[in-house]
């Protein structure tokens, strides 16, 4: 990084990004669900490259500014982009594992990019190893557009790798046990009406902003706080390492079970936030404990990051309508830059290295987590209870709700998805774009 920050310099540096990417996130949504989606993610990708590579060349706060806030508005199509190819291919009991898969990529990147960083902090030239980390990570992303533009088809119906049969069968798939089809859907004003009436919204939304503000601080200052626990720049590097396998591993672990059992997600929210309420009490109480002590502490923060893919299963799972769940992922990510811009501004530059006030943020933002995700929890109980008894049967938190003549495939316990494909007979109908509310049969997963 360009030397001489000063202040809150650095944490503004590490806010900026969520500026841009809070600017951008509700036009971008409208746009993934209106253009060609894989067409416009490799635009976007293309984009995110040009403006890596071109950080290198900042000089000087202003110029480091700059660049963020654009890789902020580069960043903000890729997550809601890829959560709605999720629900557009995959069945409910499919999405969270899916999700859990290409999330723990960002784990994946930070294990690649410490060990890039390793390895590009021995080079001693003019250039800088800060400016090869950015020229390589910008070249490789500018690569990258080529396999998503041949590749990665924009519906269901242009995938080339599969036959005419395949096709419809594809896309009958997510009519019965999905979240609807997104072909041929328009923008609807009563469907954004109806997501921010909804009360799980909020509940979600509360969620994903309490446990992104430990997020925004913990990625900006780990490196500083490890080199506290008495470790060089270069060894913080390689021990985040472990740490991102760590998350990783828990992210796709946690994404199985909530798409293997459908009444686990909630809890798994508060499964993975827990250990980090312990570590951040820890850390926060540095001066009384060794340092290897701190270091497991430091560990114990590695589930934090898998609440968030959790939370965004929840959403892919439990909104139907395309505005609706459009509008309720520009909301999360609404939560979600919100509480990455607040969270480095919790690391006050006068509790330099210790930083008390920032741990005792983040265990009273993961516990207020675990509140709010029993209040969820309930809450879904309940409307599926009511649900239940308003229309007069079970219905299923694994089918899109009660299909082909008022019945409700069975997805679970006795036939695949692709046999109840072959086997329900669907209407015109089955395929409108509404919501899950005026969905008769439909579920909730909790």
């Amino acid at each position: 990084m360009p030397q001489h920050l000063e202040g809150q310099q650095y944490s503004w540096v590490s806010s900026i990004f969520y500026f841009g990417y809070l600017l951008w996130e509700y036009p971008t949504t409208i746009l993934i669900a209106r253009l060609p989606t894989a067409k416009y993610l490799t635009l976007n990708t293309v984009f995110w490259g040009i403006v890596v590579a071109m950080t290198a060349v900042c000089t000087n706060f202003g110029g480091l500014m700059t660049a963020r806030f654009l890789l902020g508005v580069a960043e903000a199509t890729i997550t809601p982009g890829f959560m709605f190819l999720t629900s557009t291919w995959y069945t409910r009991d499919e999405i969270p594992v899916r999700i859990g898969i290409w999330f723990a990529g960002n784990s994946i990147g930070g294990l690649t990019s410490s060990l890039l960083a390793f390895g590009v902090g021995h080079i001693d030239d003019q250039v800088g190893p800060w400016r090869w980390i950015y020229i390589i990570l910008g070249i490789s992303t500018f690569l990258w557009a080529i396999p998503i533009y041949f590749f990665l088809p924009d519906k269901i119906s242009e995938a080339r790798f599969l036959n005419a049969e395949e096709r419809q069968i594809a896309a009958d798939r997510v009519i019965i046990a999905g979240t609807g089809s997104t072909e041929h859907s328009s923008w609807k004003l009563d469907q954004v009406k109806e997501c921010l009436a909804d009360p799980k919204t909020w509940l979600l939304f509360s969620i994903e902003l309490l446990t992104q503000m430990p997020n925004g601080g913990t990625q900006s200052f780990s490196n500083i706080v490890i080199q506290t626990f008495g470790f060089t720049n270069l060894q913080s590097t390689l021990i985040n390492i472990p740490y991102s396998v760590l998350t990783a591993s828990i992210i796709t672990g946690t994404g199985w079970l909530a798409g293997r059992y459908r009444t686990l997600n909630c809890l798994l929210i508060i499964t993975v936030v827990l250990p980090c309420v312990i570590g951040a009490a820890i850390i926060s109480q540095r001066d009384t404990v060794p340092h290897g002590v701190q270091l497991f502490a430091y560990f114990l923060l590695s589930s934090g990051p898998a609440a968030m893919p959790l939370n965004m299963s929840l959403v892919q799972s439990n909104y139907r309508g395309v505005t609706k769940r459009m509008t309720m992922t520009a909301l999360l990510f609404v939560a979600y830059c919100t509480g990455n811009i607040a969270g480095p501004h919790f690391f006050r530059k006068g509790e330099a290295p210790h930083y008390a006030t920032a741990f005792r943020a983040i265990m009273v933002c993961y516990s207020l987590v675990v509140v709010l995700a029993l209040t969820l929890r309930f809450y879904l109980r309940w409307l599926n209870l009511k649900r239940t008894r308003e229309e007069g049967f079970e219905g299923s938190a694994s089918s899109a709700g009660a299909l082909a003549g008022g019945k409700v495939p069975e997805v679970a316990g006795g036939k695949d998805v692709a046999e109840v494909v072959t086997e329900v007979q669907l209407r015109p109908e089955d395929y409108d774009d509404v919501t899950d509310w005026k969905t008769v049969g439909f579920r909730y997963r909790l």
